[in-house]
């Protein structure tokens, strides 16, 4: 198989999963929120994951996840917290969703590209 090849399935397998979470039931995610992030053509190329009704982006599509990508958290007193768990930093502050979509944006690792068909151990530092 050719770079190509892998490249273009890991990019099917990354918008079959888009596609499954802009569907998802809204008792699991608000569904503003993917579709926003979709929205971003640099993060339309990751992976995305939903957990406890969190939107996730990997840079890879097999587990272990990467955790080098920005996460949206709504803060209680209005506003997102926009954090990367990796070395837990604190990226910003945002009013709205799309500022914080923006953020993660901004704050990607040096040369993410689209998700790879790998796991976490696999991408370049």
């Amino acid at each position: 198989m050719t770079n190509d090849e892998t490249s273009r399935d890991a990019a099917e397998i990354v918008a079959a999963k888009w596609q499954s979470v802009l569907e998802m039931d809204p008792d699991l995610i608000d569904p503003v929120v993917p579709r926003i992030a979709y929205a971003h053509p640099r993060l339309r190329e990751l992976y995305p994951i939903v957990s406890h009704g969190t939107l996730y982006f990997s840079r890879c599509i097999q587990f272990p996840w990467s955790q080098d990508v920005g996460t949206m958290f709504t803060q209680t007193e209005g506003g997102y917290l926009v954090r990367r768990a990796s070395d837990k930093t604190a990226l910003g502050v945002t009013e709205t969703m799309q500022e914080a979509m923006d953020l993660i944006a901004a704050n990607l690792p040096e040369g993410s590209g689209p998700a790879i068909d790998g796991t976490s151990h696999d991408l370049t530092p």
